[in-house]
Parts: structure tokens; C-alpha cells; sequence
């Protein structure tokens, strides 16, 4: 749990997140607009922060500002403990504990110096072990806008491979913890994502709906940063979304020198840079020319921006641990660019929105972007897109983290339970997964165990929170003293749960975190051939046994004796609910159904066989002209001993010397079929294996793919290439962080020319990937159970990279290759697709977000071993049905976020989940009725918040920028404010792809 320290002293007053107040009342008949007492914020008269404590800059002069700060990664080359702590420096310099205390103390020294910090979780982690005199000193600074908090998420996340759920999670809670313990003066207003590897329009979209007044950031692609530079278009306004309007644009400014220092001015102990000498009687005086150097860079930097202003930034990776080194050299430098060259310039210490504030002084009209920045290239053989695929187990382990984070908070609540410290450490961990070198997979090896240790820990305590949660909820007899087991089984994606594999009696409880009632059929790793399903009605499903793969218990580390997998079809799990089924062995009989002569499965819609090359062949049954080839290949490039990594794949770039090859088919395949499943069993090769399967009454076509280990006598990349007779020009849609999907075309950018290698095609495919033909008639979608890598490098073809053995590193400082190993030999990876393949009809697109959400967020499998308990004795003891909801909510609004927050408050976060003009039938506004939202709980006061839910949304007012375009970006609310018609209702409105946050007070009904 968060410590929260009370500081006393008469300056300084630390406002609490849990002393939020409501003033919203529900009278009979009364309708009024919500209310709130200034439970945010700090209004102390003593505080100068925000854009009042910006130092004055001259409209007459070029005003410098300099930026002190430091990059301090969440992990990379070395752990989180071990960057904290300063361990192991061997490996790297690196001390952040040194980093804040020796800055703290150099901002004492000077009041006109200032200091940005921006990794909540290391600034936490510092917080909580300093005195209280140390703390009295740190709030006073950031009262004073000298020790200014820039974007403020739990780590800076990575924009490619990140889910946005998980992203507004991260800052959601770095935002908090900040209010918790600084109050009002540490909310971030800029957004500073100087490292990740390219920008994603979701992510400025994000920004925008937080309440940020900009975004500052360093790497594009260089090209794109070249010509921007001629055309003085370094900054701009991005529009976040088409749906969500002005509300989402967000002003934009890429910095100059990526983050560093301009070349010879880095004054860190970390550097060898001479510093700067202006004593007038010392032989080393270099003070007229070092400055005349300095203003050089200067100029040539104002000459790419349209103001009189320009940042530089001061800082690199883990610098400031001498912070005094740097802070005697800047008060040098600025103290003599002033006294020497006054009339022209002012040097200011300054900070990145001081520096955006006065550049929208300036009331300047600003050129637009639709796009994102996708992909990222450093130059013309170093396109940043191998780590979109980078670590595959890695990304999908945080994906299931965060399908048991949003489990975990959303029976916390509807079991009327308080914020726990185990679900904060949860939360803090996937936090730290968001990193740009952690679910990236561009972190060292050990560090990715690490990153996976973190993980596991939150999960089994997670699990803890779960079980107990469950138990009170599931028990009729609320005062009976219950000791039985909850389980979740964490790897079912290898066909492995020891309590279903040991116990021949058992509970499978299916708890459904989306927002709507499903269906879903469920897979059982099991060691006998015969079972008995029965309902919470006490109906006897169908059931269906089929093998496990023998590739799959082939595979290393598999510690299981299920051989089978018990199928069952779960009928209407409710939205925000649990069903529970009981399950027994049979003692005879088995329900393996194989034959030999089988060759090819079916359904209403399609024939699928393997051909003789090995590829699976999906032939349309309604339209013999509609088919579909499924196929394995591999970019190669041959392991040489050369010590020019430069040209070599890695990590972070994909570099494939030609164009992909064939995997020879070298293989066999099997059959099963039932009535719940029909399924290809297809061994490849010796390192390539998938299921194709097809389940009674669904369209969608599944295929699980299992890779590994790779050869080590080539560098690998795999992908899976789906080749249609869609007639798709080589256009394609990928999704931005699992909202929007953003048009792509082969060889093709918007705003400037470019080489042509296979990698620049390559965009990151956090959920979905689709292609159409022109008249947009028919459609090919996939959706991923993680991010990857996807491109059209052909009409008609979808290729997604899914698996990366690398022999060398790429030379862009991870200084390590990507060769995975587990249980000594390489990585085995196993996987899902789901492909949907027709006319994109309402319903169509309907099944696409349902499916996109399924994968996101399953129903979360819970195992209870019950050998002495009868199904009547299970049945009179526990409720095995329950929904958190009262209504149903209509299709396209989704609870993105209900979790416990403070003082016996909840937040919430609903969402649409269509497009404007996405969808005739879906993409209208839908009104949903907050009071009558949740079962068991009335509602007494709502207040709606930013989207981090750290400011009143009345109170927010951001800068307004000029576009070029008349489409000004608002200052005031996002959108309209709750309405209230009547005691019984609170009707919100949800416009096209708007996310509305919440935090309301609930009380048991």
C-alpha cells in the first residue's frame, strides 16, 4: 500500500485523495448539473506552480530555454531495484536514488535553477524512504514550479505494443499516487515521451482526454524529422482521433537533438566534456568561445521553429547523479549569454511546458496531423520495427496480466470491498510492464526475467484477492466459516492446470469481465477421456474430448499429465458476472472420436484442408471464387562470425536481407471432429506446428500456432501469411493501441518520401489487422492475443510476424542478442488468431469488436477442487450464477474501467466502442443510465473526471491553439456535462469512440 505521509508544517499542506468530497444530490424531480467541492486540488496561496512560475521570457529576443532533466528507464540493461539502487553499475552507470537526492539538493543551492523528473514509479520509490524534512523541502520545490512532474504514467510506456487500457491504467495510477502525495502542483500538464520508438495517434489522443496542453517527444523517423526541419513543421497540432474531434488534438513539438545535450556541452560526471571556465584570471578561461559555440547550435536549431523560442534539453540517460556538475556549468552558461549577448538573447531555466507556454503566447496558426508516427527508422537500413514481434511470450504475459488486473478490481467492487495494497502492487506492476524497454522486449535478458518476476508475484497475490473476493460472493451462507480453494490456471495456453489434471471432480467458475453477456466454448486440460458438465440448472452439457497436440507436450519445461482437453459450451455468462459448472470424470467410456479417412473440416461457410505443400487451404462454400491460403515463412540471414552488427537484426530492428522464404513441409496432419469443434492438427516441421479450428456455430476460424525452438544457425524471423483473392490494392488497416484503425498503403506516407525495404512496411498490430476490397464488400480481419508485427506487402495478403531468434545484437545499445532460451534450448512460443472473413455487414463489425474484446479480455477460467462435495451439496451451498450488472447495456458500450478508489468510492469508465461513421447501425451516440448501472448498489453522487481521473472535468481548461484548419482546440469541457432528469436517473451520453470517466460513491442496496 502507498504510504501516505501527514507533513506537518504551516507552508506546506499535502491534499489526500481520500478526502474527496461529493456535493451532488439526487432530490425527487430535480435536474441539475453535478457539482464539486475543490477536492482535487491545493488551493493554497502559497503556491506559484504551473505557468506562473515560468521565468519571463522577451518577446524581443530568442528566448533559450533550458531544460535540466534526466531519462531514467524502469528497466533495460539493468532491472528496476538495480537502476534504483545503483547495483551492479558494471553494467551500467546508473544510481536513481543518487539522481534525486543530488538534485534536490542542487536546486536548493540556486532559486532560479529547475529540475523535470517524469518515472512516477522511481520518484515513489524515493518518496517513501526519505524524512520528513527532506519532504518538507521537496513539496516546497514543487510548489514552486522549480521541481516540475512531466508526464507523470508509472513508467513512459512504450506507444506501439501497449493496449490503451493498460496505458490509462499506468498513468491513471502515477497520477494518483502524485496527488496522494503532493497535491495539486505535481499534475502533469505536458506529455513527454522522448525515448519510445516511434508515436502513436491513440497515444495523442490520450494525451488530449488526460487534459494535457502538449506532448513533447524525440525520435521519427529521419526523413519525416529532415523535411519537417526545412518546412519549419516541427511542431503541430495532431489530431487524436476523427471520432472524438478538437477534444483529442493535441499541440505536438519534436525535439531538435533527440534528448540530449547539443555535442560538447553534456556536464555530467557521467561525461568527458570540458566544462566551462569564466574566471576572468584562469589561463583555462573558455567562456567567450565556449558560449559563442553554444549560440551556434542554437541558431541552427531556431532556424527549423517558427517562434522566438527554443528548448534544449540537459540531460541524458541517467544523468544528474552529480547533479552539481551540471547545475555550476548551466548557471555559467546562462549567467554569460545574457551578459555577453543580452541584446539578442535570453537563457532561462526552464521547463518543457514553460517552453510550450510561451510558444502558444505566440498565437501562431499550426499546420495538422491525421497520422501517426509509425514506423520509426534511424536511417536507411535501421528500420525500428523487429520489436513490434520482440519477446512474443513476454507481450502476451502482460496482455494476461491485464486481463486479471481488470478482474481482480472489478469483484473488489462488486463484493463493496476497499482498495487493497496487494491490488496496488498489481497495479504498480503492470505499470512498470508499459515501459518502453520492457513489453517492447528491448530489454536485456535478465531484466526480462525480471520484468516476468514482478509480474508473477502481483498474480498470485492477485489470485489471493480473487479467491477471497469470490468465496463471500459465492457462499449463501454468509456467517458459515468456508475454506474452499479458488484457483486460476495460468498456463492453458500449453494445455496445463494441475487442478483440473489431479482432481476428477472440480468447479470451473467462468467469470466474464466485459460489459456484456457471452457464450464461449471452454478448453479443460484433463488426464481422462470421459466427462460429466452439468450447469447451474443441473442441465448435462454436450461435452467433447480431443488430444492435446503431441507438439504441445513436447514442449520443454511442460510439467503435465493432461493428454486431453474437455470441451464444453458455456451459454450466457452475464456481463460483470460468474457461472460456475460442475464437472466430474466418468469411470468408462471415451469421447475421442478420430478417423483416419477424415480429410478436410467444415462448416455452414467453409471447407478447410491442408494441401500437399503443407499450406492450409479455406475455401468459401456460398462463392467458389473466395479462398483463402495459409502458409509459415521466414526471413533468414545467415550467422556470420563479422563484428558489423550494424547490418543485422535485433531486438528493436528488423533487417531482412530479401524477401520472405517457404517453410518446407516436411510434416503431417490429424482430424478431429464433434459436435462442439472440428480441428486440423498440422505438424510443419520440427519447429512449427498450428491447430486450425472450427466451432459449432461460430464463423470465426481459430488458429493456435506453436513456434520453436528456432534454428541457431540462422537468424529466424516467423511470420504467418494469410494470401486472399481480396483485390485489396495494397492497402491495409491496423489498429492504434486496440481503439482507432489507421489506414495503410505499401510504400506510402502522407507527408514525405521514403526508401522502400520490406521492414518500412511493417506496423505494429496490438489487436487487429484487416484488409477489404474497394468496394468494400468483402473483408479480412485478424485478431491478435498480443501485438505483433503485421504488414500487405501483396494485394490480397495480411503477413504478421510471430517469433525472433537472433544471433546478433543491432547495435542500438541493448548490447545483447535476441536468442531466447528457456530450459535450455531456444524459446517455444504458442499462440492465437482469430480470423473473420466475409461481407462487412453491421453485425459483421460487431463480431469484430466482440472478438477483439473476448481476446483482450476472456472470461477468466477458476478452478475449485471438490472430491467430497456433491453437485446438490455445491449447488445449496454456493450461488453459481450472479451478474454485477442490472441492465443490460446496449452492444456498442463497454465498462472499461470499475475499480475500487478512495474512501469507499469507485471509479469508472465507460466507453463506445465504434467509430463515427464506422458502422450505420452502431456508430450513433447511446445514452446510458449511470444509476441503474449496477445490481446490488445504488448510486448517491457521481462526479465525472479527466480520463487519469486526477482532475474535476469542469475544472480543466487548456490551452487554446490555432490550426490552419479552423478547427481550434477547445479550452473548456471535452463534452457536455451528466444531466440529471430525475432521482431515479443519470444519463450519459456516449458520442463515437468517447471514453467518460468517473468516480462515483455506491452504496448496498
Amino acid at each position: 500500500m502507498i504510504k501516505v505521509i501527514k507533513i506537518i508544517s504551516i507552508s506546506i499542506s499535502v491534499f489526500l485523495l481520500q478526502e474527496v468530497v461529493f456535493s451532488t444530490h439526487f432530490g425527487k424531480k430535480k435536474s441539475r448539473y453535478w457539482t464539486s467541492k475543490s477536492v482535487f486540488n491545493n488551493e493554497k496561496n502559497h503556491e506559484n506552480c504551473g505557468y506562473k512560475s515560468c521565468a519571463k521570457v522577451d518577446p524581443t529576443k530568442l528566448n533559450i530555454h533550458i531544460v535540466a532533466h534526466s531519462h531514467d528507464d524502469v528497466g533495460w540493461l539493468k532491472t528496476v531495484d538495480q537502476y534504483f539502487f545503483g547495483k551492479r553499475n558494471n553494467i551500467q552507470n546508473a544510481d536513481v536514488q543518487k539522481i534525486l537526492t543530488s538534485s534536490i539538493k542542487s536546486l536548493q543551492k540556486n532559486p532560479e535553477r529547475r529540475f523535470i523528473y517524469v518515472e512516477t514509479s522511481f520518484l515513489w520509490m524515493w518518496w517513501v524512504r526519505q524524512n520528513s524534512k527532506t519532504k518538507v523541502v521537496v513539496q516546497s520545490l514543487i510548489n514552486e514550479g522549480r521541481l516540475e512532474i512531466i508526464g507523470g504514467g508509472w513508467s513512459m510506456n512504450d506507444e506501439a505494443v501497449t493496449h490503451y487500457q493498460s496505458v490509462i491504467d499506468q498513468f491513471t495510477w502515477g497520477f494518483r499516487v502524485l496527488n496522494d502525495n503532493f497535491g495539486k502542483c505535481a499534475r502533469p500538464k505536458i506529455g513527454w515521451q522522448i525515448d519510445p520508438f516511434g508515436h502513436s495517434r491513440e497515444q495523442a489522443s490520450m494525451f488530449a482526454l488526460m487534459g494535457f496542453d502538449g506532448l513533447l517527444f524525440g525520435r521519427l523517423d529521419y526523413q519525416d524529422k529532415n523535411k519537417r526541419m526545412e518546412t519549419q513543421t516541427m511542431e503541430m497540432i495532431w489530431k487524436g482521433s476523427p471520432s472524438l474531434g478538437a477534444s483529442s488534438n493535441l499541440f505536438t513539438s519534436i525535439l531538435y537533438n533527440l534528448y540530449g545535450p547539443p555535442s560538447g556541452f553534456c556536464f555530467d560526471s557521467l561525461c568527458s566534456d570540458q566544462p566551462l571556465n569564466d574566471d576572468p584570471e584562469s589561463p583555462h578561461n573558455n567562456i567567450k568561445r565556449r558560449v559563442k559555440e553554444f549560440l551556434t547550435f542554437v541558431n541552427r536549431q531556431n532556424e527549423s521553429y517558427r517562434t522566438n523560442n527554443v528548448i534544449i534539453t540537459m540531460g541524458n540517460d541517467f544523468n544528474y547523479q552529480e547533479a552539481e556538475s551540471w547545475f555550476s556549468n548551466l548557471d555559467i552558461l546562462i549567467k554569460n549569454i545574457n551578459y555577453l549577448y543580452g541584446s539578442k538573447y535570453n537563457a532561462i531555466y526552464s521547463t518543457p511546458s514553460c517552453y510550450l507556454k510561451a510558444v502558444n503566447d505566440a498565437q501562431l496558426f499550426w499546420s495538422t496531423k491525421t497520422d501517426d508516427f509509425f514506423p520509426y527508422a534511424s536511417d536507411t537500413q535501421s528500420y525500428w520495427t523487429g520489436y513490434y514481434t520482440s519477446r512474443p511470450t513476454i507481450k502476451f504475459y502482460e496482455r494476461m496480466g491485464n486481463n486479471f488486473l481488470q478482474v481482480v478490481k472489478q469483484l473488489l467492487v462488486l463484493n463493496n470491498e476497499p482498495n487493497k495494497k496487494e491490488l496496488n502492487r498489481f497495479r504498480r506492476a503492470m505499470g512498470i510492464l508499459q515501459h518502453h524497454d520492457a513489453i517492447t522486449g528491448t530489454e536485456r535478458q535478465h531484466v526480462a526475467d525480471d520484468y516476468s518476476r514482478i509480474l508473477s508475484i502481483s498474480m498470485r497475490e492477485g489470485n489471493k484477492l480473487m479467491a477471497n473476493t469470490l468465496r463471500n460472493m459465492m457462499q449463501k451462507d454468509i456467517n458459515s466459516e468456508d475454506t474452499l480453494e479458488f484457483h486460476s490456471c495460468l498456463q492453458l495456453n500449453i494445455s496445463s492446470c494441475k487442478y483440473t489434471e489431479n482432481n476428477k471432480k472440480f468447479v470451473v467458475t467462468l467469470y466474464n469481465p466485459t460489459s456484456q453477456e457471452i457464450s464461449i466454448y471452454v478448453r479443460i486440460p484433463v488426464t481422462g477421456t470421459s466427462y460429466r458438465v452439468l450447469d447451474y440448472l443441473g442441465t448435462k452439457l454436450v461435452t467433447q474430448i480431443v488430444p492435446v497436440p503431441l507438439e504441445v507436450l513436447n514442449i520443454p519445461g511442460r510439467k503435465s499429465f493432461a493428454e486431453y482437453e474437455l470441451i464444453f459450451f458455456a451459454q450466457r455468462i452475464p456481463a460483470l458476472g460468474y457461472q460456475s459448472f460442475y464437472i466430474s470424470e466418468k469411470t468408462q467410456g471415451s469421447e475421442i472420436q478420430f478417423n483416419k479417412s477424415y480429410t478436410s473440416i467444415s462448416s455452414n461457410t467453409w471447407d478447410i484442408y491442408v494441401n500437399s505443400n503443407g499450406k492450409v487451404v479455406v475455401q468459401s462454400k456460398t462463392n467458389r471464387l473466395l479462398k483463402m491460403l495459409q502458409s509459415f515463412h521466414f526471413y533468414k540471414d545467415k550467422k556470420q562470425n563479422s563484428m558489423n552488427s550494424q547490418i543485422k537484426s535485433g531486438a528493436y530492428v528488423f533487417r531482412p536481407k530479401t524477401n520472405a522464404l517457404n517453410i518446407r513441409y516436411e510434416g503431417y496432419y490429424k482430424i478431429f471432429k464433434g459436435p462442439l469443434v472440428e480441428e486440423i492438427h498440422l505438424a510443419v516441421n520440427d519447429y512449427i506446428s498450428e491447430v486450425i479450428r472450427i466451432y459449432n456455430g461460430q464463423d470465426r476460424i481459430e488458429f493456435n500456432w506453436l513456434v520453436g525452438p528456432l534454428n541457431t544457425q540462422y537468424d529466424q524471423e516467423i511470420i504467418m501469411k494469410y494470401k486472399t483473392t481480396i483485390k485489396s490494392k495494397n492497402k491495409f488497416y491496423t489498429d492504434s493501441n486496440g481503439r482507432d484503425m489507421l489506414k495503410r498503403k505499401k510504400n506510402k506516407r502522407k507527408t514525405w518520401n521514403f526508401h522502400k525495404p520490406i521492414a518500412r512496411n511493417y506496423y505494429p498490430v496490438t489487436t487487429k489487422i484487416f484488409l477489404q476490397d474497394r468496394k468494400k464488400k468483402l473483408r479480412l480481419t485478424i485478431l491478435t492475443d498480443r501485438s505483433q508485427g503485421g504488414t500487405s506487402l501483396k494485394s490480397g495478403e495480411i503477413d504478421l510476424m510471430i517469433h525472433r531468434r537472433l544471433s546478433n545484437d543491432d547495435g542500438f545499445g541493448v548490447g545483447e542478442a535476441l536468442n531466447e532460451t528457456a530450459f535450455g534450448t531456444g524459446l517455444v512460443v504458442r499462440g492465437e488468431h482469430s480470423l473473420l472473413f466475409g461481407h462487412p455487414s453491421s453485425e459483421f463489425k460487431l463480431n469484430e469488436k466482440n472478438e477483439a474484446i473476448r481476446m483482450a479480455h476472456r472470461p477468466w477460467i477458476i478452478i475449485s477442487p471438490v472430491e467430497n462435495i456433491s453437485y446438490e451439496n455445491w449447488k445449496n451451498t454456493y450461488k453459481m450464477l450472479s451478474s454485477g450488472l442490472a441492465e443490460t447495456l446496449p452492444p456498442n458500450v463497454q465498462i472499461l474501467t470499475l475499480e475500487p478508489w478512495k474512501s469507499g468510492t469507485v471509479l469508472l469508465r465507460l466507453e463506445h466502442i465504434f467509430e463515427l461513421k464506422e458502422c450505420k447501425k452502431y456508430s450513433d451516440p447511446v445514452d446510458v443510465n449511470i444509476k441503474k448501472l449496477f445490481a446490488a448498489f445504488i448510486v448517491t453522487s457521481v462526479g465525472e473526471t479527466t480520463l487519469g481521473g486526477n482532475q474535476w472535468l469542469n475544472k480543466n481548461n487548456r490551452l487554446i491553439w490555432n490550426s490552419n484548419e479552423n478547427d481550434n482546440l477547445e479550452n473548456n469541457q471535452f463534452f457536455e456535462p451528466l444531466n440529471f432528469t430525475s432521482s431515479d436517473e443519470i444519463i450519459v451520453q456516449l458520442k463515437p469512440m468517447q471514453i467518460r470517466t468517473f468516480i462515483v460513491k455506491l452504496e448496498k442496496n
